[in-house]
């Protein structure tokens, strides 16, 4: 009996677009916390209200909105559970993003304190050995918070496109340049 799911099904997605969705939605967060707090470094009212808002954003709004962040809907991407194929329970939901969001908050942290202690910039590393898991495996370009809560980020048809239209008018401004 093969217990393995067929990952071949799945659309894969490229890291880099990954990577921006994963941008999109922590500098929403982090930006929506930051003015909220109203000060420049960080305190824990800003903390609270990153993983207030880090949770609506990649745990409420994705269950409800067919597994699509805000990030993964203008790349046209969506998280799904990699044995049904379909959209994560919300426990999974949070299962995933509590490391995810663990991560993303250290990275906050991280930049809130750079010009104050570089060393900070150590607060990168969970991160980037977090997302690194997803480099090395080829097959399945599973994260660690992906591997744990057994999801998988592929591609959809419904969302805003934008990395599309970002090469499209690149294009149109290099061709303008070159006349």
């Amino acid at each position: 009996m093969n217990t393995s799911p067929d990952y071949t099904r799945f659309p894969r997605v490229q890291m880099g677009r990954r990577a921006v969705a994963f941008g999109i939605d922590f500098l929403g967060v982090w930006l929506l916390s930051a003015l909220l707090s109203g000060r420049p470094r960080l305190s824990w009212v800003q903390f609270f209200v990153f993983l207030l808002a880090w949770c609506g954003m990649r745990v409420l709004l994705v269950y409800c909105n067919q597994g699509q962040s805000f990030g993964r809907w203008t790349l046209d991407m969506k998280v799904l559970d990699v044995e049904s194929g379909t959209v994560p329970d919300l426990l999974t939901l949070v299962k995933r993003e509590s490391i995810a969001g663990s991560c993303a908050m250290l990275v906050a942290i991280a930049l809130s304190n750079f010009l104050i202690s570089a060393g900070s910039i150590l607060l990168l590393v969970p991160l980037a050995l977090e997302c690194g898991l997803a480099l090395a495996d080829n097959t399945r370009r599973q994260a660690g918070h992906d591997l744990i809560a057994r999801t998988i980020v592929v591609s959809s048809l419904r969302g805003y496109s934008l990395d599309i239209k970002v090469k499209r008018f690149l294009a149109q401004v290099r061709q303008h340049v070159v006349k």
